[in-house]
């Protein structure tokens, strides 16, 4: 919603509204314009689902935007009139206006405890930097009504996993953890995500994602024996470096045949384990997703699919 409307508005709760700072017109479109204009013309107490685009966050590279703190009041102090808010994004930034890896985040824990009723949220992001953002931070927290949550990052802090495994999520359902490269911020190790693999927290997950990853090898070894995957209906280890050793250790462990779908795209498993991983999986109605083959190279270090 920047600039000037061309026709009608939507029902307010029929579209996600995306807001952004409007790069054509210049300094008169600053995102607060745009914000104010947004809950003074659309009902907002109907709003369901709301994107938030530049000038709400920026990047550690151009500056641009409102900072993560900024942003994060205004949606807390608006919270008595987005009463039906449900789903959430917060920056979506496309390639033209930052890279993932310098996309400022800062705490999202009370814009969450804002929105009590918010069953999604989604986060691009992690970096720091903004007038001292400290990057991305999250929990510990208790929030009855979250469904979905999805984390995309090129580095995700160890502070997120901990304070994620230290809430209490009791509807929980879907969450996708991008964790990144340790060059890009990532401190988060397995120990972190322990608790969130042995089953006693988050007891309605039945979607884990855990991507875009360099130690994909490690994270499946883990998964092998983790008991949170008995209760999951698809698993996602996509986008990262899943090797040979990796895919072995999954068809070595636990039986995945439970499962409606095991997306690997993106991933450097030879044709042979290729064609086990189907035969293993595939008879019992497991989809399974092998795209994106990369080819693995000794003298070359394995690599993320989303990097930049």
């Amino acid at each position: 919603m920047a600039g000037e409307e061309a026709g009608p508005l939507p029902p307010p709760g029929a579209v996600a509204w995306r807001l952004a700072r409007n790069p054509q017109v210049g300094d008169a479109e600053s995102f607060e314009t745009c914000w104010h204009r947004f809950l003074e013309t659309v009902d907002s107490a109907r709003v369901r689902a709301l994107v938030l685009g530049a000038g709400a966050y920026g990047t550690d590279a151009d500056g641009d935007g409102d900072g993560p703190a900024g942003t994060a009041g205004r949606l807390v102090a608006a919270a008595d009139r987005l009463t039906g808010l449900e789903a959430l994004y917060l920056a979506d930034l496309g390639h033209e206006e930052g890279e993932l890896s310098w996309i400022v985040q800062g705490d999202v824990t009370p814009i969450l405890s804002a929105y009590p009723h918010l069953r999604e949220l989604g986060v691009r992001g992690s970096g720091g930097g903004f007038e001292g953002a400290p990057g991305l931070r999250l929990g510990p927290l208790r929030h009855e009504h979250l469904r979905v949550l999805r984390l995309e990052n090129r580095g995700l802090p160890g502070e997120v996993a901990r304070g994620l495994a230290a809430s209490d999520l009791p509807g929980l359902r879907h969450l996708d953890l991008w964790l990144g490269e340790e060059e890009y911020g990532r401190t988060t190790t397995l120990a972190d995500l322990a608790p969130l693999l042995d089953g006693d927290r988050l007891p309605a997950l039945r979607h884990l994602g855990l991507q875009n990853c360099e130690i994909d090898d490690e994270i499946a070894a883990a998964l092998a024996s983790a008991p949170v995957v008995a209760r999951l209906t698809s698993l996602h280890l996509s986008l990262g470096t899943l090797g040979d050793a990796g895919a072995e250790a999954l068809l070595g462990g636990q039986p995945l045949t439970h499962l409606q779908e095991l997306d690997l795209y993106h991933h450097f498993l030879s044709d042979p384990m290729m064609r086990r991983m189907r035969e293993a999986l595939e008879p019992f109605g497991v989809k399974v997703n092998l795209d994106g083959q990369e080819e693995a190279d000794d003298d070359e270090p394995r690599y993320i699919a989303v990097g930049e």
